[in-house]
């Protein structure tokens, strides 16, 4: 690191994510895929099974990204309407051969350029700098929940 670098504040982790962010949509772009959708169809493929419960996906998909459970949910529909996901019964979905190859295809291509993009960097500072944004996650997670109360309570007055 250089002594002119900047200290970590919020618009600096918010350049570095749209950055990393713009990379992650060129390439799922390529696979029709759109960014709310790759992280739903990645929760399903790492699940065990390749199935979910469709409510439980949503809701991840709605905690991680911050979304109305709504919008969560139709992301759900837009992989089930592409082909991406199947409906499952009672109430889950599980992954369909093309959305594990769509997956696999986009995350290889992701892999190659996060290594060119991380390389270089010491273990030591990506280790810290991991432990700095999880507890910078964890801090606006509960600033976020203690909103939400206030903002419903002043939304019933």
């Amino acid at each position: 690191m250089t002594p002119t670098a900047p200290l970590v504040d919020g618009r600096v982790i918010g350049l570095a994510h749209y950055a990393g962010r713009a990379v992650l949509e060129s390439v799922l772009a390529r696979h029709d895929v759109t960014f709310q959708q790759s992280v739903a169809l990645r929760a399903v493929a790492v699940a065990d099974a390749g199935r979910v419960d469709r409510a439980r996906l949503a809701g991840e998909v709605s905690g991680a990204l911050k979304l109305p459970a709504a919008e969560a949910d139709g992301v759900v529909d837009e992989l089930i309407a592409s082909g991406l996901l199947a409906p499952r019964e009672p109430s889950g979905v599980r992954i369909t051969d093309a959305g594990r190859e769509v997956h696999r295809r986009s995350s290889a291509e992701t892999g190659r350029i996060s290594a060119r993009i991380y390389a270089g960097i010491p273990a030591e500072d990506l280790a810290v700098a991991g432990r700095v944004l999880a507890l910078v996650t964890e801090r606006a997670d509960a600033e976020l929940a203690a909103a939400e109360p206030a903002a419903a309570t002043g939304a019933a007055e």
